[in-house]
């Protein structure tokens, strides 16, 4: 079910499992992809699992939250229409949102992410939520190019993986007559490395256009692919967290 679309007596009869709560980012993502790329790719992720999981009557039905749309993206300021947010105040609100579903007796929540400096605050939100004495709710954090198999090796920004899920989920949305400009303009690695660590702190440092990775690389049956395998392991994750509540 998702929400957006729900009455709330649709909401108040239905029996839920568990809630998806996709998270994302407005930012640059090269000259070829659209700012709400990492938001749009979170969404279908979890709408491809919540139909995956719903399949299963006896462990109720996957919720779908409307997206929290801006995250911890102030590394891609200098690139023109990005928002970002304070990781405190991303935080209060991702945890804030989710009390709300308990308060409507949804308890077990996953917050499935696309944006890789979102990672960290929701890893804390996740934790501090489920140890939270005033109410029953478990939470956990998933980041679906985490969970691609050999695929995720060719993670960048704006590279094959956004953007083969773009093409297979939203194509209308990839400017296609943009994206060799995308590849010969962007950088091979993300970040300046020394001795492990990352001298550079906001991305345009190292990358021109804001790509990282080859796009052209990224076609839509690939996207069909990362998509199968992301949604897969999170209705299997999803399964888990419902089953890990009967045992608590």
């Amino acid at each position: 079910m998702n929400l957006a679309d729900a009455t709330w007596t649709d909401a108040r009869d239905a029996d839920v499992g568990v809630a998806f709560l996709p998270v994302g980012s407005t930012e640059q993502h090269g000259p070829h992809a659209p700012l709400g790329t990492d938001t749009l790719n979170a969404v279908s992720v979890a709408e491809a699992a919540a139909d995956a999981f719903s399949s299963d009557q006896d462990r109720g039905e996957a919720l779908v939250a409307p997206p929290v749309a801006v995250g911890v993206a102030e590394e891609h300021r200098a690139f023109d229409g990005t928002l970002w947010v304070s990781p405190d105040t991303f935080r209060a609100y991702v945890r804030e949102t989710a009390e709300s579903l308990v308060h409507h007796g949804v308890d077990r929540v996953v917050l499935v992410n696309g944006h890789g400096g979102n990672v960290e605050a929701l890893a804390e939100v996740a934790r501090r939520f489920s140890r939270d004495d005033g109410h029953p709710g478990y939470a956990v954090a998933f980041t679906w190019f985490e969970a691609v198999g050999e695929h995720g090796s060719d993670m960048g920004h704006a590279g094959p993986l956004e953007t083969a899920l773009l093409r297979a989920t939203h194509p209308d949305l990839v400017r296609e007559e943009r994206v060799a400009d995308a590849a010969a303009g962007g950088s091979d690695r993300w970040g300046e490395w020394v001795s492990g660590v990352n001298l550079a702190h906001d991305s345009d440092e190292f990358t021109a256009n804001g790509t990282v990775g080859d796009p052209r690389e990224g076609d839509a049956a690939r996207g069909e692919e990362l998509l199968d395998l992301a949604s897969e392991a999170l209705a299997e994750l999803a399964a888990a967290v419902v089953e890990r509540s009967s045992r608590s």
